[in-house]
């Protein structure tokens, strides 16, 4: 898959990530900024990544994780900072939660900060329902 989005490419093609500007992406996020190149890497693997490109530079990344029957769980949603105030994140979630594999499916996501972009494509917040195991130790929760 790939979509043009004013000037911008949203691509799903795996090939194309490019792990040090996903790094340093996610070195500046709340969840992921002492992930490591090679847990990011490790990431792409049972997961249907996104990337949003300009000029052959990566701008923007999200994956999923899904059984491709029931579920997804959308994350690791980000745009560069110097990109943001665009509609790319907006864009690249359209993207993902619209992808030929997952539309339809049940989707689930985590977020402290931005509800209002996730209600826009069907999320609503649920009190009192999730757990989290998280694994500190391994760097790759906060």
């Amino acid at each position: 898959m790939e979509i043009e989005y004013n000037g911008f490419i949203i691509s799903d093609d795996k090939d194309k990530l490019q792990v040090h500007r996903i790094r340093e992406m996610l070195a500046e996020s709340y969840w992921a900024k002492s992930r490591t190149e090679d847990v990011i890497k490790l990431s792409f693997e049972h997961a249907l990544c996104f990337g949003v490109y300009y000029q052959e530079k990566q701008v923007g990344f999200a994956r999923c994780l899904t059984d491709y029957a029931t579920m997804y769980w959308l994350g690791d949603v980000i745009i560069d900072d110097a990109y943001r105030g665009l509609g790319l994140g907006k864009a690249l979630v359209e993207a993902a939660v619209g992808h030929e594999s997952i539309r339809g499916l049940k989707g689930r996501l985590e977020t402290n900060d931005a509800h209002g972009l996730y209600e826009r494509f069907g999320f609503r917040a649920v009190e009192g329902k999730y757990m989290v195991k998280r694994e500190t130790d391994s760097g790759i929760f906060e």
